[in-house]
């Protein structure tokens, strides 16, 4: 910390003096966040020493060594008055070059010496505000702050604007737009400011100069469309459109294109690219259905040349971002399993947003996720590496989020039809999203989606050999085994159901197990004593609500 000799010099020391204190103190505290020792009082001093010196004419050099002090200052939580006062926020944004861009016309803010270095390091000290004070977040969101950097995004194509102005810019907006006390700067961005298409317009600029140069997106270019993408996703979460008119579908179905775009882009680096690929999802979550269709492009024939083209053509159209989502799927059921429901729970809610609103989208993830049934019936749906398989793993998924959200989308994926998904996945792995839907009986028609009628896919000849012998329950082709009570006389049958109705009460009364019937509403219906089993057939007709499996297989033709 600094000594007494330190402040002198911080509060009256030359330039060079004060600079060659600075850096030391700086390098000092490089890695320091806390200051447990350091009384408010002194505190107090040394902040104000150095928005007296922000004040002063001083030399970039000078002045980004007072500013990086500054910033070890504002880490802290604690003693944030001074820092936070209007006079510090309002040379800050001085310095950072935000008020000379929400000056108005004629009015004359002046920058440091317009150097960029120090404009860079006024952001830095402003995000560290804005994250650690209630107080910055209110007045920068209630201020010019928000304007100046709104403004500036229109400088973005210059090319001597540097990458740091731009990403400390878009750091400053994503947090004025996602803290709980500046929620009303959201709609302020969006429709007062423009900032939505201003957004949009620097993805754009950003995808197009690759594109122009031949050349991948570099790390620093992903990691500002990261920020936009946050800034965007702030936009538009839980944000309803101001009325439904063109313009505001317009800017819809442009951003849908971009987000295609992004998934599409070439990087240089595959990590950047996952986390591009996030960010996307992320946002495509909150975009109304309707515009889903932009995700697709028209794929002349002419456009049709070898086996890689005809591989993305579907029904006419380019699969090409519609195969980036269900790879990025694979990546993160590939990855180690930490995190599962940060991880899987976006891509899955749009795939099922995607595939339940758009038609050409559920066939295509059809064709991909659950291509015909042949010898894979040999094992359980829930083993091996396809996509089909570890999404079946996770139907029993502890974590209930990740669970309903892959039987939706499977269930979707075979059109609401109860007996194919029970064909897919066996009837023990969805009994859990047919007890949710009413469909334990497997009698009633559950189509609420718009689907065609006709048909997409035949059973496959190993499929036909094999369906005979498939147990619905598993899934799986099993040989024919000897039924357990065969060669039993009818007084062992008896005795033995009654010792398995006498270890099934005593379970029930320790509250192990809770029997359950089907109700007449298809769901699982909890009985009060075993007993009542038995007036639906005996003991053997349910034990449980989630393990219980029809007593024939079911229709496994496929129709769509």
């Amino acid at each position: 910390m600094m000594s007494e000799a330190d402040l002198q010099i911080l509060q009256s020391g030359t330039e060079t003096e004060l600079e060659a204190m600075l850096k030391r103190f700086n390098t000092a505290n490089e890695k320091v966040f806390t200051f447990p020792d350091l009384k408010p009082e002194m505190k107090e001093k040394y902040v104000n020493a150095l928005l007296n010196r922000f004040e002063q004419n001083l030399q970039p050099e000078t002045c980004i060594a007072c500013l990086q002090a500054f910033r070890v200052f504002s880490r802290e939580k604690t003693n944030m008055d001074t820092l936070t006062s209007e006079r510090s926020l309002r040379l800050l944004m001085k310095l950072a070059g935000i008020e000379y861009y929400a000056a108005e016309p004629g009015e004359n803010v002046a920058i440091q010496n317009g150097n960029q270095d120090v404009m860079i390091e006024g952001q830095k000290c402003l995000c560290n505000l804005i994250f650690n004070s209630t107080t910055a977040q209110q007045f920068c969101s209630k201020t010019s702050c928000v304007d100046g950097v709104v403004q500036r995004l229109k400088t973005y194509g210059d090319p001597e604007l540097k990458f740091d102005v731009k990403f400390y810019d878009m750091r400053i907006l994503f947090l004025l737009t996602a803290l709980p006390a500046c929620v009303d700067t959201r709609p302020r961005v969006r429709y007062e400011l423009h900032g939505f298409t201003y957004l949009m317009e620097v993805l754009d600029l950003t995808l197009r100069a690759c594109e122009e140069d031949n050349r991948l997106l570099s790390d620093t270019e992903v990691d500002l469309c990261s920020e936009i993408l946050k800034i965007l996703f702030n936009l538009t979460v839980a944000l309803e459109k101001k009325s439904a008119d063109e313009e505001e579908d317009a800017h819809f179905m442009r951003l849908v294109s971009i987000l295609r775009d992004l998934l599409l882009c070439r990087t240089a680096s595959k990590e950047k690219k996952q986390d591009l690929k996030s960010h996307t999802v992320n946002l495509l979550i909150n975009i109304p259905t309707d515009f889903y269709e932009e995700l697709l492009t028209p794929l002349n024939e002419s456009d049709i040349c070898g086996v890689e083209n005809k591989d993305i053509e579907f029904d006419g159209k380019n699969m090409e971002a519609i195969i980036s989502l269900l790879d990025f799927l694979q990546s993160r059921l590939d990855s180690p399993m930490k995190n599962v429901k940060e991880k899987l729970s976006p891509i899955l809610h749009c795939l099922v947003e995607a595939s339940r609103h758009n038609r050409s989208i559920r066939k295509f993830c059809r064709l991909r996720v659950l291509p015909p049934l042949r010898s894979e019936v040999m094992r359980l749906p829930e083993e091996g590496n396809s996509l089909r398989n570890k999404l079946c793993k996770l139907l029993t998924s502890p974590i209930t989020e990740i669970k309903d959200l892959v039987a939706h989308f499977l269930f979707i994926l075979c059109k609401e039809n109860v007996g194919r998904m029970v064909k897919y996945t066996g009837y023990g792995n969805c009994s859990g999203l047919l007890a949710q839907l009413g469909l334990l009986k497997m009698k009633e028609v559950y189509n609420k989606g718009d689907y065609s009628s006709d048909s997409e896919e035949s059973d496959t000849e190993e499929y036909a050999e094999l369906r005979g012998k498939i147990n619905p329950v598993t899934g799986r082709y099993e040989e024919e085994k000897p039924g357990p009570m065969e060669g039993m006389t009818d007084e062992q049958k008896e005795y033995e159901a009654e010792e398995l109705l006498k270890v099934m009460d005593k379970l029930q009364r320790q509250g192990v197990i809770q029997p359950c019937l089907v109700g007449e509403d298809g769901k699982p219906k909890p009985v009060e004593h075993v007993l009542e089993l038995l007036e639906q057939g005996g003991a053997s007709a349910s034990s449980s609500s989630a393990n219980a499996g029809p007593s024939s297989a079911p229709d496994a033709t496929d129709t769509g």
